[in-house]
């Protein structure tokens, strides 16, 4: 049995979309956010010691961080992994890494200009301007395809998912994007994506 380690609106939302996209039986233990700091609670570090989430047990073993798990499941499964066209297959790994290694910092630093305040200011410009940049690039890319890498869905949606969704919360993604917000009527559509809902709680970003 898998164990999901999911932390409230977090990025964990991802792994419970894809076990149900892969049919897989797994235990949800949910963990709440400390309400002034909003980070993970401290009792994530007995599962890891940096006390992150998502996790996932399957016996002995545990696994961290959200892309490290998607690749491991769906390497293990064979599905919804890299498409066999090497054109569409790098769509698929620039999406994997691009999730966190290029859109997430902006996006977390938006979340800490808003927290600011009127400290925050002065940066709110520069860093939505980072932001609206990469909405272009993401638009234009999905005006030439369904999905992320090609014409069916795969794990590189679904890492890509939570960023998006979090940009059309509170980082400036909106009607001027059409071709992602279509993407994203798209995920949220999926039967898989509503059961994960379901499993994991209440969750801020699904639109």
């Amino acid at each position: 049995m898998i164990i999901v380690h999911h932390l409230e609106n977090s990025r964990s939302q991802r792994i419970l979309w894809l076990l149900e996209e892969l049919g897989l039986e797994y235990e949800v233990k949910r963990y709440e956010r400390h309400p002034k700091t909003m980070r993970a609670p401290d009792s994530l570090k007995a599962i890891h010691p940096l006390g992150k989430s998502p996790l996932i047990e399957e016996g002995e073993v545990v696994l961290a961080e959200t892309g490290a798990i998607m690749e491991h499941l769906v390497a293990e499964r064979g599905r919804y992994g890299a498409p066999e066209s090497p054109v569409l297959a790098r769509h698929y790994h620039f999406y994997m890494h691009y999730a966190e290694g290029s859109l997430m910092p902006p996006l977390f630093g938006m979340l800490i200009v808003n927290r600011l305040g009127l400290l925050g200011k002065p940066a709110k410009k520069p860093v939505m301007g980072m932001l609206a940049e990469h909405f272009a690039f993401l638009d234009k890319e999905l005006e030439q395809r369904d999905w992320f890498a090609g014409a069916d869905l795969t794990a590189a949606d679904m890492m890509m998912s939570f960023p998006l969704e979090a940009a059309q919360a509170r980082a400036g993604l909106d009607e001027r994007y059409p071709n992602i917000l279509r993407w994203l009527k798209q995920c949220h559509e999926r039967p898989a994506y509503q059961r994960a809902l379901a499993r994991g709680g209440e969750y801020a970003y699904a639109g």
